[in-house]
């Protein structure tokens, strides 16, 4: 399936990176695990910081929970603490304890003093319901799905649309799923880049707002706004937690321009991590800090929504129609944008 700068959308004006992916940021690697048939359409996505030892040296970030209507693992420790301690794993609502249970087991693997001779391990976990398409009562999720797609995380090109934990999810009114998309920043002289991968099952049919400003009809009764939006930033911009927080917020104006008012049943989460100057699990009792000065922040809160906004439209782009439960039926974006060229 085409991307959204593929069938002629454009968005922003800030440079994108060259794979216009979250893995454009160095050491940041996706992997997903689908599964699909016997009623199922869900899985697991991946998302891996860096390729070492997360637990022992772990990532600065942050969350910006926009609505609470949620159910993901960990996002409390992240806030209060300020870093990230295992990969992130997105799924299906009824899939968060089976990919905690994987997520404490791979750390436990890798350090066996956790929870014995040092702290326990705050796994992260972020979900979205799939259950207008897949049969979610299923709990077909499992750990060694989950083990599976941080196996297969990597970098490079990120697949997107109906994959992953992306396989059952729709946003408004159209098939949606995983998404991806990255901006260039250079800030001091230095070049930095900030990428985005989402999750996307959110926005009420017929109140998406397309760049140029069409407004697609999914054919579908309208509903409320009761999905949810993962949205997971990643940078190699040196930012403290609160910063990470600031540029978390941002997320949000990327999911507003689209049409989304966070309505009540929609669990709307950003996380957002830096891959600069990590925190060593067992510091030095002062520790000095390396982070941008507040007042150059703007251009990482541009390429906050930009990089937002679009993964979700490449999530749209790039999943095909697809049928739903009691006879509903789920349109493709991309079909929609082929019979609807601008004149």
């Amino acid at each position: 399936m085409a991307t959204a700068r593929e069938l002629g959308l454009r968005i922003g004006g800030l440079p994108v990176g060259a794979l216009n992916a979250i893995t454009d940021v160095p050491g940041v690697a996706v992997g997903h695990r689908t599964l699909q048939g016997s009623g199922l359409a869900t899985g697991v996505t991946a998302v891996v910081p860096h390729g070492g030892d997360l637990f022992r040296l772990k990532t600065r970030a942050s969350v910006e929970v926009i609505n609470g209507f949620g159910k993901s693992a960990g996002l409390m420790q992240v806030a209060e603490l300020g870093t990230l301690e295992t990969p992130i794993l997105l799924t299906n609502t009824f899939g968060v304890a089976a990919c905690t249970e994987a997520l404490i087991r791979q750390a436990i693997a890798a350090n066996p003093d956790i929870g014995r001779k040092t702290s326990t391990v705050n796994a992260v976990v972020c979900e979205c319901n799939d259950g207008g398409i897949s049969d979610i009562q299923a709990l077909a999720v499992t750990p060694a799905d989950a083990m599976a797609a941080l196996g297969a995380a990597a970098g490079g090109p990120v697949p997107q649309g109906a994959v992953g934990a992306g396989t059952g999810m729709t946003a408004f009114g159209f098939k949606a799923g995983i998404g991806t998309a990255s901006r260039l920043m250079r800030i001091g002289g230095q070049d930095f880049t900030l990428g985005a991968l989402v999750l996307a099952n959110f926005g009420a049919a017929g109140d998406l707002v397309l760049p140029d400003g069409r407004r697609p009809d999914p054919r579908s009764t309208p509903e409320g706004d009761k999905g949810s939006v993962i949205v997971i930033l990643a940078t190699d911009l040196p930012l403290g937690d609160r910063q990470l927080q600031r540029v978390a917020r941002r997320g949000g104006a990327g999911l507003a321009r689209l049409g989304a008012f966070w309505g009540h049943g929609s669990g709307d989460v950003v996380l957002c991590f830096t891959t600069a100057d990590p925190v060593a699990h067992q510091p030095q009792t002062f520790t000095p800090v390396t982070r941008l000065d507040d007042g150059r922040i703007d251009l990482a809160f541009r390429a906050a929504a930009e990089a937002t906004q679009e993964a979700v439209l490449n999530a749209l782009c790039a999943a095909p129609a697809t049928p739903g439960r009691n006879g509903r039926h789920f349109p493709a974006l991309a079909d929609w944008l082929k019979e609807n060229p601008l004149t």
